[in-house]
């Protein structure tokens, strides 16, 4: 499949993103979450989630469920096993020399974006521009006898920023820096899958429903196993009619897909009235649930408010501030 493979490896990326969850003193305990800055919680709090995805396919290889402080790192070095035999692309919050020895130690190869202060002393030039270089064990300047050795990829794009990408593949005939520096912008297409997710199978700005943190764990796999599911019937629906999986719309997959399971339940109504027959039969022994508890709380803000003016359609735009102060200093004359 196009944008899958490298040289026969196969190409992933490893990245994270936030879920917000019910805000109760259980979740925030075991998740945490944003606060502000005098210290006390800003927002839901979040569950934090770290896969690795074939940026190809967006097909989710393997994850990690943590919590808003975990960080990205130590669940992506759980995830080094997953990567044998495949090209890891990740953005500039990963390098480390753990991380570093956990991949290749697994036979996985690594692209990185990295700090301007990462391995930055040569220790050898290479013919195509590159260098050779060690990392030291916090990821920073310097030599260090338990770094490792990185090759070193810096270029710009359009006049812009230096970017800069770490690699283990040395060989700079049978893998030049120009196809690297153009492969790691595949990263992005983790972000697409994440998207996925976030946006049209999630809901826009949705809160998990599961009030336990156990609970809100396995709404979230539950979330990869739908999004990892959808990917395979485009992938069918790609390898059948040989196109490309980019060119199929996920909206549209997944709305045909809620209706064909909303089908499915229609054309068994056999079924639909044992399951009601018997979920009344459970009901019944439970009729009295006690008093209803209230169902009332004071409206208030989640999530912070945008550093950004808004201006509702139709209202027209306030004067600036010199023609103000002028037109008050103007009345005040006129009044004396």
């Amino acid at each position: 499949m196009a944008g899958s493979f490298y040289r026969g490896m196969r190409l992933a990326a490893v990245d994270g993103f936030l879920l917000d969850v019910p805000d109760n003193e259980a979740n925030r305990r075991a998740f945490g979450g944003p606060k502000d800055s005098s210290g006390k919680p800003g927002g839901f709090p979040q569950v934090r989630v770290v896969t690795l995805t074939e940026t190809g396919t967006h097909s989710s290889i393997d994850a990690r469920v943590g919590g808003y402080n975990s960080g990205e790192r130590d669940p992506a070095v759980a995830m080094a096993a997953s990567a044998s035999g495949m090209l890891v692309i990740m953005d500039r919050g990963f390098p480390g020399v753990e991380l570093w020895k956990a991949y290749i130690g697994a036979g996985a190869h690594l692209l990185l974006r990295a700090r301007s202060c990462v391995a930055r002393r040569p220790v050898r030039h290479l013919p195509d521009g590159t260098y050779l270089a060690r990392m030291n064990l916090a990821g920073q300047k310097g030599a260090h006898p338990g770094g490792v050795l990185v090759r070193v990829i810096e270029y710009r794009v359009d006049g812009g920023e230096v970017i800069r990408l770490l690699t283990d593949l040395f060989d700079n005939d049978a893998y030049p820096a120009r196809e690297l520096a153009v492969l790691y912008h595949e990263r992005w297409e983790v972000e697409s899958a994440y998207r996925q997710i976030k946006t049209f199978q999630r809901g826009r700005q949705e809160v998990l429903r599961s009030t336990d943190p156990q609970l809100v764990r396995q709404e979230v796999w539950a979330h990869l196993v739908v999004h990892h599911c959808l990917t395979g019937i485009i992938m069918q629906l790609a390898d059948s009619n040989g196109i490309d999986p980019d060119r199929i719309s996920f909206v549209k997959v997944l709305k045909h897909t809620r209706r064909s399971v909303v089908c499915q339940l229609a054309d068994t109504p056999p079924k639909i009235r044992r399951f009601l027959t018997a979920l009344a039969a459970k009901v019944r022994r439970k009729l009295d649930s006690g008093t209803r508890r209230l169902r009332e709380a004071d409206r208030f803000l989640k999530r912070p408010n945008s550093l950004y003016s808004y201006r509702p359609k139709g209202k027209p735009k306030a004067p600036p501030r010199r023609v103000l102060a002028r037109t008050i200093t103007l009345q005040a004359t006129i009044v004396q």
